[in-house]
């Protein structure tokens, strides 16, 4: 796999599917490596997906100072995988905690990006909460499947300060609660850096009010991509978001939930792949 030279002299590892104009992609986790992407549900055959292994995950190699795990440093990351691109301009992919590292890099950056777009994004660099009422009000929507009651009871007490378990609401997070998802998520642990990830949104990582303001005179066109079903990216945060924006497309995805090529990924990658083809 191509690897580069970060701006320390980490060296990090991309991985490349299909043809035409790069489009990088940034995983989320926060800190998981790049493979749970996949090819995107097939965006693969549209453009070419450049895959960044954040540092300390994948195939990119432990940097030497764990603070550089933080999320505003590894905007570093992004712009000298641009570089090394050779591209003047990138088209830059966010998924989930990887939205808040492309809205950051967007920020310090904008006449670097062509198109900026953002799959179930975490608000955290916007400052955007989520009260406990509205993800509840959408966690009722799966009342007819099997595992709902456990699953209910658990982010009920979630919420409310009283319970942990963690693993029984993950099913809120799939469109469909499957062997794929299962499969999926049994992975998680693998592919994320632990440490990394308690340094990404240490303190100093964000300053939502600079973003917001840097935002809202950021040019390029914006795509932002939500699951009707995710309960991390509820729909009302991410309509939020999108409009935080003075170019911005959002798409509500039926059905889906924070992996929404994997919901369903005709309908993601038609939605994605022709609001690409835009800028061409």
């Amino acid at each position: 796999m191509p690897t580069f030279r970060s701006h320390d002299g980490t060296e990090l590892a991309y991985h490349a599917h299909g043809p035409g104009a790069p489009l990088i992609c940034l995983p989320g986790g926060p800190m998981s490596d790049s493979s749970y992407l996949g090819e995107l549900g097939g965006l693969s055959a549209y453009r070419r997906l450049v895959m960044l292994d954040p540092r300390g995950t994948g195939a990119s190699a432990i940097p030497e100072d764990a603070s550089s795990y933080r999320c505003d440093r590894l905007v570093d990351d992004v712009e000298a995988l641009r570089e090394h691109l050779g591209l003047d301009r990138v088209d830059l992919l966010g998924h989930s905690a990887g939205v808040n590292l492309a809205v950051l890099y967007a920020a310090r950056h904008p006449e670097r990006v062509g198109r900026l777009a953002l799959i179930c994004p975490s608000t955290t660099a916007v400052g955007i909460a989520t009260s406990g009422e509205a993800r509840l009000e959408l966690a009722r929507r799966r009342e007819g499947e099997p595992w709902y009651p456990r699953a209910y009871a658990a982010l009920a007490a979630i919420l409310s300060g009283t319970g942990t378990d963690w693993e029984a609401v993950e099913p809120f997070r799939h469109g469909r609660w499957d062997a794929a998802a299962q499969a999926l998520h049994a992975d998680e642990e693998r592919r994320r850096n632990d440490e990394a990830a308690a340094v990404f949104a240490a303190e100093g990582a964000f300053d939502p009010e600079a973003t917001r303001a840097a935002l809202a005179a950021f040019e390029a066109p914006v795509l932002v991509v939500a699951g009707e079903l995710d309960m991390n990216t509820v729909p009302a945060a991410a309509t939020e978001f999108a409009g935080l924006f003075p170019d911005a497309e959002l798409v509500l995805q039926p059905g889906a939930g924070h992996f929404p090529w994997r919901d369903d990924a005709g309908r993601f990658v038609e939605a994605v792949a022709a609001w690409l083809r835009q800028g061409e």
